[in-house]
């Protein structure tokens, strides 16, 4: 095992485009590390450029102690495993196993027991003699990994790995997946688009948007105070609600004014983010996470200064709970980040959404009645609120500075 860093990379393709933009981390030694982010932000160039299949255009890649620049892929003592799979269509799972293992001439025992140790853990020891047109979707990702994990590298690189499997293999792979590389205890770069993979599977999760660096940080570290506008609205599924707000002071209260309505903020609010203390008469921008957010009627204790009043455009029940889309009377947050986050998921800003207000959505309890067409007030739970620089889109927390860990 081994501890892999980035020192200053950056990956600069002919036409001046930086894909990898001055990237800086340290995954550590055993770390399962994510590396999450919109689609074309780098994150696969940054885990290639590990394994030698890009060159390095500046900085250095050190595994371990040894620097890796101009070292061949297969000198690396690194396993990767891809997105499709990539197994010989025409070889048995067990040759597939032991493939790299006969290049590199090892005794034909140690590559038996090596195989057989692996598709034990993988749960493929009644699979071996089959070829890979003879098994599913998830067989195929474990004989994939079989083959990463005989090897025993000083690291894994997974690119992708689970995007081809239907969503509930996704969920058990996912589980597999955590629990091998923990009990193997070998260091993990896994790249994905999926943030749910990203949250559930890594012990620290590396933001990357263009190129660089946002934020890496543990997982729930991510959630709770996300670095700026961009991850906040990256992470968490549904994602974050945004609305510009202004922050109001008076009579040892402090309120923020959202369109016509005011959301009081309380003690905790306030001592979580002293820094707003410097935005009285200031807009910002207010973040709310849908499971902040609940049927009023369901919280009755809830106090009037604490609730928004909201027009219900669509109700999704899901059985456990009810997710709420409805419209608040306040202009939207429409700047490069949020526009860039809804790029991302394919979908667009109505040309006149200033008119129509902004669309939130809750987390409503599965006893809720709301229903589509109805106004509605929404108790907000006013101590997991986020809030953002209006200009700098930094997170406004003790002080509007830079966190440990993040790109600037």
């Amino acid at each position: 095992m081994a501890n892999v860093t980035f020192e200053h990379v950056s990956k600069i393709y002919g036409d001046g485009i930086r894909a990898v933009d001055d990237l800086d981390l340290e995954i550590r030694d055993g770390e399962f590390m994510v590396l999450v982010g919109p689609s074309g932000c780098g994150k696969t160039t940054a885990l290639r450029m590990i394994a030698g299949l890009e060159e390095i255009s500046e900085g250095l890649i050190r595994i371990g102690e040894r620097v890796v620049n101009d070292v061949l892929s297969r000198d690396r003592d690194i396993a990767m495993v891809f997105q499709s799979y990539a197994l010989y269509p025409h070889l048995s799972v067990y040759d597939n196993i032991a493939f790299g293992l006969r290049l590199r001439k090892l005794p034909k025992a140690e590559i038996d027991k090596r195989v057989h140790d692996a598709a034990r853990m993988l749960g493929l020891e009644g699979f071996l003699d089959r070829k890979p047109r003879e098994l599913s979707g998830g067989q195929r990702q474990r004989v994939a990994m079989g083959r990463a994990i005989v090897r025993q590298p000083q690291a894994f690189l997974m690119d992708e790995p689970l995007s081809n499997l239907d969503a509930k293999l996704r969920v058990q792979m996912r589980a597999e997946i955590g629990r091998i590389v923990g009990d193997l205890g070998t260091t993990t770069i896994y790249v994905t688009h999926d943030q749910v993979e990203a949250m559930t599977m890594g012990d620290r999760v590396a933001v990357i948007r263009k190129g660089r660096l946002q934020q890496v940080a543990e997982p729930q570290e991510l959630y709770d105070r996300p670095v700026n506008l961009f991850v906040g609205g990256f992470i968490g599924s549904p994602s974050m609600n945004m609305v510009e707000a202004t922050i109001e002071a008076g009579e040892g209260e402090c309120t923020a004014l959202i369109g016509t309505q005011r959301l009081a903020l309380g003690a905790e609010t306030l001592q979580n983010h002293a820094g707003l203390a410097a935005y009285e008469g200031r807009a910002v921008i207010l973040g709310i996470r849908p499971e902040d957010l609940q049927d009023a009627a369901l919280s009755p204790d809830t106090p009037p200064d604490r609730r928004l009043r909201g027009h219900v455009v669509l109700r999704e029940a899901l059985g456990s709970e009810i997710m709420v889309h409805f419209m608040i009377d306040a202009p939207p947050v429409l700047n490069e980040h949020t526009l860039e986050l809804l790029e991302d998921v394919d979908a667009a800003a109505p040309a006149d959404e200033g008119d129509d207000g902004s669309k939130f959505v809750g987390s409503f309890n599965p006893r809720s009645q709301v229903r589509e067409g109805q106004t509605i007030e929404v108790a907000v739970d006013t101590r997991a609120l986020h809030f953002f620089d209006k200009d700098s889109a930094l997170g406004i927390y003790e002080e509007t500075a830079v966190r440990e860990g993040v790109a600037a």
